[in-house]
């Protein structure tokens, strides 16, 4: 989401607080008041003059999301916004992650043991504070320093204003393990320029800072070593306007341009090669594109510098067509109909369904690729998972289908609160 569209988005949000009362006149708190005293430590609390941070604190598991992360995280966000003390709210990360997503881990565990009704629980969970938050009547500032990924951009970017660092390393790694981008990641992910969308979720492609605000998914940066100004800074300021945030974060954020490795520079490669209705038609896109670079390249009398863009693109294509190789090839295909759709809806449509394919993507039809690809990257880390179905060709279009089909009067859908809580984008 580009800078202005967010500010814009904030405003509305901030006139319909107005409206509704939320905003009553901000006054400094001289101390912070716990909400819940016995609650658990796996989110923290940090006091601001006008102000509320959310810190996510499993440093040793990377930040990764529960069920209790996300249910604190809904209660503290919702009294929040109830009081009119506060007038933003932030979220940090401990360690050396914001967030790497969901604790599949964990998931991989419990369906496992069969206890699917807790692995229930903890999708309704998350994507009901997502939605919360993007519907959040305040600014909300997100410090992504250092890996965010999955879950961890579901849980910032809906929010007003995420800032990146050089510590960043952003991702929708989802495919590898089997399943779907999902925690809004249709959504945003769907919305950025051309079909970068369609690459980072296909790929799992990994991002800086830098990129991340090339592409908009990011609004500010800032140096990782200069972070304690900006803390410092936002812990005087005593508002609830969006704009005064903004121009609080850009007065003391850093200038970073592009190296020659950004994907800004792989825009027209990417749109070409992704652009294509199908996974197979992308896979030999890449394979087109890999064969007229190596016939450029080995050309005579080429230019310096075209030889080094060929080589460049040689390498990307082969780096790119690797990724789509150790997929699961239902994930593909599944991902790329879950990006295209999420392109024409709203952010509640898109968590709906993404909701919706989740279930079906631990059911006990698809659940093999979810907990084959977790074992295989995360818990034997062997890296040698055995998809089923093995390859693109045996992927019908009834399976894609079935992975998108309604849930059924026995298994309710997810039920967000659109008519009190209007997305905004």
């Amino acid at each position: 989401m580009p800078r202005l569209a967010a500010a814009a988005a904030v405003s509305r949000r901030a006139g319909e607080a107005l409206r509704r009362g939320a905003f009553g006149g901000l006054r400094p708190l001289s101390s912070l008041q716990p909400l819940n005293a016995a609650s658990s430590d796996e989110v923290l609390v940090e006091g601001k003059t006008s102000a509320r941070a959310a810190v996510l604190n499993r440093p040793g598991y990377l930040n990764a999301l529960t069920t209790t992360m996300g249910a604190r995280l809904n209660k503290f966000y919702q009294s929040w916004e109830d009081n009119p003390d506060i007038g933003f709210v932030m979220m940090k990360g401990s360690g050396r992650a914001f967030c790497a997503g969901g604790d599949v881990v964990r998931l991989h565990e419990l369906i496992s043991e069969g206890k699917l009704e807790e692995c229930k629980d903890f999708f309704k969970t998350l994507y009901m504070f997502i939605y919360f938050l993007g519907t959040y009547l305040k600014p909300h500032v997100a410090i992504l320093d250092g890996i965010t990924m999955g879950g961890g951009g579901g849980v910032s970017i809906p929010g007003t204003f995420r800032v990146a660092t050089d510590r960043t390393v952003f991702a929708t790694p989802e495919v590898h393990i089997g399943f779907h981008p999902d925690a809004a990641a249709s959504f945003y992910l769907s919305h950025l320029t051309g079909h970068v969308g369609e690459y980072v979720a296909l790929t799992g492609e990994k991002l800086n800072g830098t990129d991340m605000i090339a592409l908009g998914l990011a609004t500010h940066y800032f140096m990782s070593g200069h972070l304690d100004l900006i803390d410092e800074r936002l812990a005087k300021l005593v508002t609830d306007d969006p704009s005064v945030i903004d121009s609080s974060l850009a007065q003391y954020g850093d200038m970073v341009y592009p190296d020659k490795k950004s994907i800004v520079h792989r825009l027209e490669v990417i749109d070409k090669c992704f652009s294509h209705d199908t996974v197979e038609e992308i896979v030999d896109a890449l394979c087109s594109g890999l064969l007229v670079n190596l016939v450029r390249f080995k050309t005579k009398f080429r230019h310096n510098q075209e030889s080094e863009a060929a080589s460049s693109n040689e390498e990307w294509c082969i780096l790119a067509l690797k990724r789509l190789k150790e997929a699961s090839p239902l994930a593909l295909k599944v991902s790329l109909r879950s990006i295209r759709e999420g392109r024409y809806q709203t952010l509640d449509e898109c968590l709906v369904r993404e909701y919706r394919m989740s279930m079906n993507g631990i059911s006990k039809q698809f659940s093999h690729e979810f907990c084959e690809g977790v074992r295989a990257r995360l818990v034997d880390k062997d890296f040698t998972p055995k998809w089923d179905p093995p390859a693109l060709e045996y992927v019908t279009n009834d399976m894609v289908d079935a992975y998108f089909a309604p849930l059924g009067d026995s298994e309710p859908e997810l039920k967000l609160p659109i008519e009190s809580r209007e997305a905004f984008v």
